[in-house]
This record gives C-alpha cells, sequence and structure tokens, in this order.
C-alpha cells in the first residue's frame, strides 16, 4: 500500500543527494521568417526536494516555456533536463510521456477540472490512469483532499466550488501521484488576493511535506517572498531574483 501522504521516504543512496529538478544550460530558439527567435539562452538551475523556487518575470519573456520545458512537454534547442539525476528531454516520446506522468505535477492558473466529474474523482481518475486500483485511489484521494481543507466538498463537482477550492482541488491533483516535481503556471493568478494567500500558504505546506521539488511562475511578488528563493527570467537570462522581493510578511 502506498505511504500516507507526507511521508514519502526520500530516495536512498547518490541518488537522494540528487537535485530532484535540474536544467543544465538550456537553450530554446523558434524559427521565425529567415532568422530565429531566441527565447533564452544558456539556463542553469537544479531544485532539491522540499524546495520551492519562484520563477518570476514580465509576461512575454518565457516563463511558461521554462516551465515546459522542465515538465519535458518541448525539447529544449540545447541542453538538457534531469529528473533525480536521469536526463529526459532527448528520451523517446513515450517515454517522456512516462516520465511525466510518474515524476511530475502540473498546476495551472485554471485549474481545468473535469466538469462533469466529484472533486473525489477528479483525484481518483489520474491514479486509475496509472495503475492504482480503485479503493486505495479513493483513500488517497479522500486524504488529500482533507489536507486541503475540502474534507466536506468530496462529492461537488467543480462549478459547486468557489475558484479557491477548485485551484485547491487542483494543486491536490497534481500531487495525488506523489510526483517528484511540481510545476505550476501562475497557479493563483484567477483569484483574488485573499484567496490567493490562503492558496500559497497551502500549497508551501503541501510541497515542503511532501518533499516534492516546486518551481512556481508568477508575476506576485509577496507570493513570490514566501518561496525559499526567487529566480527572475529577463532577456533571455536567469537570476537570483532576492533583491527584488518584498520581505515575506
Amino acid at each position: 500500500m502506498s505511504e500516507p501522504f507526507g511521508r514519502r521516504k526520500s530516495p536512498a543512496g547518490p541518488a537522494g543527494n540528487q537535485p530532484a529538478l535540474r536544467l543544465a544550460s538550456v537553450t530554446r530558439t523558434y524559427p521565425q521568417g529567415e532568422g530565429t527567435l531566441e527565447v533564452f539562452r544558456d539556463v542553469s538551475l537544479a531544485i532539491s526536494p522540499g524546495e520551492l523556487v519562484a520563477l518570476v518575470g514580465p509576461s512575454g519573456e518565457g516563463k511558461s516555456s521554462l516551465l515546459h520545458m522542465a515538465g519535458l512537454l518541448e525539447t529544449p534547442t540545447a541542453g538538457e533536463i534531469y529528473l533525480a539525476g536521469a536526463a529526459g528531454s532527448q528520451l523517446p516520446d513515450g517515454e517522456r510521456t512516462r516520465l511525466r506522468r510518474e515524476q511530475i505535477g502540473f498546476v495551472y492558473q485554471f485549474h481545468h477540472l473535469l466538469p462533469e466529474f466529484s472533486a473525489l474523482e477528479n483525484l481518483v481518475i489520474p491514479q486509475l490512469i496509472a495503475g492504482v486500483p480503485r479503493k486505495r485511489a479513493e483513500v488517497e484521494a479522500r486524504r488529500l483532499l482533507e489536507l486541503v481543507g475540502l474534507g466536506q466538498r468530496l462529492d461537488h463537482r467543480p462549478a459547486q466550488l468557489s475558484g479557491g477550492e477548485q485551484q485547491r482541488v487542483a494543486i491536490a491533483r497534481a500531487l495525488v501521484n506523489h510526483p517528484r516535481v511540481l510545476l505550476a503556471d501562475e497557479p493563483t493568478g484567477n483569484l483574488d488576493p485573499r484567496t490567493a494567500n490562503a492558496v500559497i500558504e497551502m500549497l508551501l505546506s503541501l510541497v515542503r511535506g511532501e518533499r516534492v521539488a516546486a518551481l512556481v511562475a508568477t508575476h506576485n511578488l509577496e507570493l513570490a517572498a514566501k518561496m525559499d528563493r526567487a529566480l527572475v527570467l529577463h532577456a533571455g537570462k536567469l537570476v537570483e531574483g532576492g533583491k527584488l522581493l518584498p520581505e515575506p510578511g
């Protein structure tokens, strides 16, 4: 039976000491007319288990593209993506899909929940796809939804939930298969400030408890300041952004 959420053991041996996610000299360009458009060049970062890193920068700087690279949804023009020390970007499509399913969780600005299914079912379905027996999947789904404060809303469909509740379900769904890495693209961008703050606090608690490596793209500097560190993507380069952030409240 799977371990309770928040109690997953770290990998034994040398792999347990490696970053959960590492980008090594990643470059991404796109054809544009007779030339090329360079989105970013020679980007490197490493995120440890349980660490939350904010990715900040203006719209159009390539934050979403960088998340897509990290999530093996796009192939870098140069460089490599490592998950727990294993190179992933040049693998065949089927292998990349398997790695995404087993090791990466995604959260977006819009929750993308399945509208015809309940909150519980939205967490059960990804587990069934991963081969988890239904009864065990329901236990995991209930546990997670209780942890995010939705234990009384298990049977509610997305339309019956508030925006903040829907995003809580989406975050729980991203973690339900116990990924090594969580990638979040403006996860609170569609919420009012009070709700956004509550959701980010819940996200921080869950990610640290489960020891997931999280890379979170956000425009909100106050939210970014609550994370362990911040990186700024600007003019195709990734730089430490601690001096740009307000002190956490």
